[in-house]
């Protein structure tokens, strides 16, 4: 009972990452109907941009406070959502009136520049920092094993519920939220309507991006290392967790990330952790095989 609660902990607190990846995921689907697979590697710019910012506070050797943490976010989000500007700007605007592919390829072309500007920028290896945020609380004690709700598990979850809800209300109550849902239901009315179609979908880009440094920050916090290739799988991830809370559907995605979260930390915990991605991939495979539209997605009506 102490290690299932252990791994629960652990599978809620790594969801919630994935949640936050695949919300942009999700966002630019629902949006222009395409799949950023520049995402993953947008996240780790985040992660790099975070890890830099400590360093340049002196974060690098010791516990931080919260307000240097708090600079840290920011600055994560805010360099961050210049490179989701840019990648709709130089991969998806001007191939928006092609064939369904091309922007397909080009945002694969942009994953693969972006792994590699980093790569040469920060270098190939590794790039530990300390333990920012040390300490934890024990929820259970037994023979052998305590359950362990460490601090930087609880920042997760506390920050990643704050910033989902912000978004929420930011769609749900906002004049940008209603022109983003215009958008998202018909852009050429919403264009005909008066709405500046091209600027909703740069800001859908900015936002989702912004979303995904948050969780690279949050990564960073967690495991305390960082590489450039840290991008791809947990893209992929994302990507698995927006399919299967259903494409184009933001608690879904949320809910998807919480799922594929704990059947990783499960799969670790109970069976052999090196097969923990086959089994989260399986998933994916699964969902659209028996539930093409997710859990939480709706079926597409086409209009005639």
């Amino acid at each position: 009972m102490a290690y299932a609660l252990q791994q629960l902990i652990n599978g809620v607190s790594l969801g919630m990452i994935y949640g936050l990846i695949a919300v942009g995921y999700t966002m630019v689907y629902g949006i222009i109907g395409m799949i950023n697979f520049a995402h993953g590697d947008v996240f780790m710019v985040g992660a790099f941009v975070s890890l830099i910012t400590a360093l340049l506070l002196g974060l690098g050797g010791g516990a931080a406070g919260p307000g240097a943490l708090l600079l840290v976010l920011l600055a994560g989000m805010s360099v961050t959502a210049l490179y989701g500007w840019t990648v709709e700007r130089v991969a998806y605007r001007p191939l928006r009136g092609s064939f369904r592919l091309a922007p397909l390829i080009s945002a694969i072309g942009m994953s693969i520049l972006l792994q590699n500007y980093v790569q040469v920028a920060q270098g190939a290896r590794v790039k530990p920092t300390g333990t920012l945020v040390p300490g934890g609380v024990t929820l259970m004690e037994t023979d052998g094993f305590n359950v362990q709700f460490s601090y930087v598990q609880m920042l997760i979850i506390v920050v990643t519920l704050a910033v989902l809800a912000g978004f929420t209300l930011l769609v749900t109550r906002t004049p940008m939220g209603r022109a983003m849902r215009a958008c998202e239901q018909d852009r050429k009315m919403a264009a005909l309507l008066g709405i500046d179609t091209d600027r909703i979908i740069s800001l859908t880009f900015v936002i989702g991006a912004a979303l995904a440094a948050v969780a690279g920050c949050m990564y960073l916090l967690r495991y305390g290392v960082i590489d450039f290739y840290i991008g791809f799988l947990a893209g992929v991830k994302a990507f698995t967790a927006a399919v299967l809370g259903g494409i184009g559907s933001l608690p879904g995605a949320v809910l998807g990330g919480l799922l594929i979260g704990l059947i990783e930390t499960f799969w670790s915990a109970y069976f052999s952790a090196q097969y923990k991605d086959v089994a989260a991939f399986s998933i994916l495979i699964l969902t659209l095989v028996l539930m093409p539209s997710g859990l939480l997605g709706r079926q597409e009506v086409e209009k005639v």
